[in-house]
């Protein structure tokens, strides 16, 4: 169910899962590590509980708004990339981000900021995103 283009139905996930996570309920993979990043962010866990409201929302980066439910989907992929090490060497790197920055966590948050940039040019230029720019991104991190 995580992959999907439909937006109310990722969000409603999201929040399913968090409910399944709060209740202690079995969960497959995906949801553990989904249930997990939500876990580690405490600013969303509200927004995660309330699922009708948490799915209709908008959120304008514009006006400095971040949204949780990219947010979340972000540590995804992230956590989907280091555990598969495409692109190559991402693992390594990763390793080294966390012990230069003493937490899993934020070395995953320095990680999407090279990440959102990426997927940022990538739909700016209407082109492939370029994973050797986002290696060396990474790379200027450690």
């Amino acid at each position: 169910m995580f992959y999907t283009q439909d937006r109310g139905k990722m969000r409603e996930f999201m929040c399913e899962v968090w409910r399944k996570q709060c209740a202690a309920e079995a969960m497959d993979p995906m949801e553990t590590m989904i249930g997990g990043v939500i876990a580690q962010h405490p600013e969303y866990h509200k927004l995660f509980e309330n699922s009708e409201a948490a799915t209709e929302r908008d959120y304008l980066p514009e006006m400095g708004e971040t949204n949780p439910f990219l947010h979340i989907a972000m540590h995804i992929a992230l956590q989907e990339q280091i555990s598969s090490n495409r692109p190559f060497g991402v693992t390594n790197l990763h390793q080294r981000l966390v012990k230069k920055r003493g937490s899993t966590h934020d070395a995953e948050h320095a990680m999407l900021e090279c990440l959102a940039e990426m997927i940022w040019k990538a739909q700016r230029d209407h082109v492939a995103p370029d994973e050797a720019v986002y290696m060396e991104g990474l790379k200027s991190l450690i």
